[in-house]
């Protein structure tokens, strides 16, 4: 598996369609793994480069955003960052300094609601490599771990990382696979590939339109455990898309729900009825990072800061036996549904 803290089960699938017609025949569809889960390509080819090699500088790209921000690689750049028991500066590659400067930049635009340093809270309610236990925490185990945690204790430069805490460990994975995202729709920019969908584990990139001239369309899912059934169909235009949910990363002891998403103010799991978050943005990392920052705040907050950041989100809540929708004003801008 990459990078960690959230199972790609537990992240709200997001759905490639076709639409079948012969012309469909003539776009190109590239498939590989990476990052514990696979990538999905859909271009429209301009005869620029043959799809063989384009596949060959995909695979380069993902390889290496592995070996910098893997958190289950020991030798990944991230890990060593995270096995470096000082608060010396440590030498970090522009790639993951980049992801890390976007994960401070969205804590802060979120209060810190988004925090890539509480993956040992995420350990210690088990939602990590670690065992599950058979109780939760007690309070006193939760405050000791919440203190060693804290975005305020990770310091950048432009060329390193340091931290304030030694023990500071930092996860990427709620933004990273975004990156990586990213990062092959500029290599196929690069290529001058104009009409495109980049997927990897449910985070998206589309630009464009299909070889019918159709618009790209993704399907939303339901956020129900038994079965996989769609909320939504739509298109985004130009722009990345992401999801976070919790409805199926969870476990129960004594009849209490325990979520995979930590608030990091309280060192805890979220308790409250908002079971899906999608953010539409043009880049695919920050959609990512969003969604669960927005996934973690509820509601509410997550409707105010949507309105108050111009951020185009939809949210799903579970109340009673019903699933409800809220929209932000600028999804309803962007986004079309069919």
């Amino acid at each position: 598996m990459y990078l960690g803290i959230r199972s790609l089960v537990s992240i709200l699938l997001v759905v490639l369609l076709s639409q079948c017609s012969p012309t469909n025949q003539a776009e190109i569809y590239l498939s590989g793994p990476t990052m514990g889960t696979v990538y999905n390509i859909k271009y429209v080819p301009n005869g620029n480069i043959e799809s063989a090699k384009l596949q060959q500088e995909i695979d380069s790209a993902l390889l290496q955003v592995n070996k910098l921000m893997s958190t289950y690689m020991a030798d990944s750049e991230l890990s060593r960052f995270n096995q470096w028991q000082s608060t010396e500066p440590f030498p970090l590659s522009p790639q993951t300094l980049k992801v890390m400067e976007e994960a401070k930049r969205l804590g802060a635009l979120s209060k810190g609601v988004l925090d890539v340093t509480v993956g040992p809270l995420v350990n210690l309610w088990g939602f990590g490599p670690e065992a599950r236990p058979e109780r939760a925490p007690s309070e006193e185990l939760v405050a000791n771990v919440k203190a060693r945690t804290g975005l305020d204790k990770l310091l950048l430069t432009t060329t390193s990382a340091s931290k304030t805490e030694p023990t500071l460990y930092v996860d990427l994975s709620t933004i990273a696979k975004g990156y990586g995202v990213d990062l092959v729709a500029e290599l196929l920019d690069e290529h001058h590939i104009v009409n495109y969908l980049v997927e990897i584990g449910g985070e998206m990139r589309l630009s464009g339109k299909k070889i019918n001239g159709a618009d790209w369309r993704v399907a939303i899912e339901k956020p129900i455990t038994q079965e996989r059934a769609v909320e939504r169909i739509i298109s985004v235009g130009n722009n990345g898309i992401a999801t976070s949910g919790d409805y199926r990363n969870y476990f129960e002891v004594d009849g209490v729900r325990y979520s995979h998403l930590i608030d990091p103010s309280t060192g805890k799991p979220i308790t409250h009825n908002l079971v899906s978050v999608t953010v539409v943005d043009p880049s695919c990392m920050t959609a990512d990072g969003l969604a669960t920052a927005l996934s973690i705040m509820g509601k509410d907050k997550a409707l105010a800061l949507a309105a108050e950041n111009q951020i185009a989100v939809l949210l799903i809540t579970k109340e009673g036996d019903e699933f409800k929708e809220y929209t932000s004003p600028m999804f309803d801008k962007i986004v079309t549904e069919y």
